[in-house]
């Protein structure tokens, strides 16, 4: 059975990821940085599942409604 999906706090992904808030939020704007989720009315967080993917491969990462099934 599959693990269900975490969401992580912004400090958490920064430190996974090693960007800084600034970047974070400039990347999110591209589109080359997975999007935030409302979690409450002054929280967000990340997919765990989607930080992990743009760890693996921050050149190539695309939304997931972009990816193709033949990538998964």
């Amino acid at each position: 059975m599959r693990q269900p999906d975490r969401i992580i706090r912004q400090k958490t992904v920064l430190a996974r990821t090693g960007l800084s808030r600034s970047t974070l939020y400039r990347k999110m704007a591209e589109g080359t940085f997975p999007p935030q989720l409302k979690i409450s009315i002054n929280g967000v967080g990340w997919r765990e599942s989607d930080i992990n993917r743009w760890v693996a491969d921050p050149v190539r990462w695309r939304p997931r409604s972009e990816v193709d099934f033949d990538d998964l």
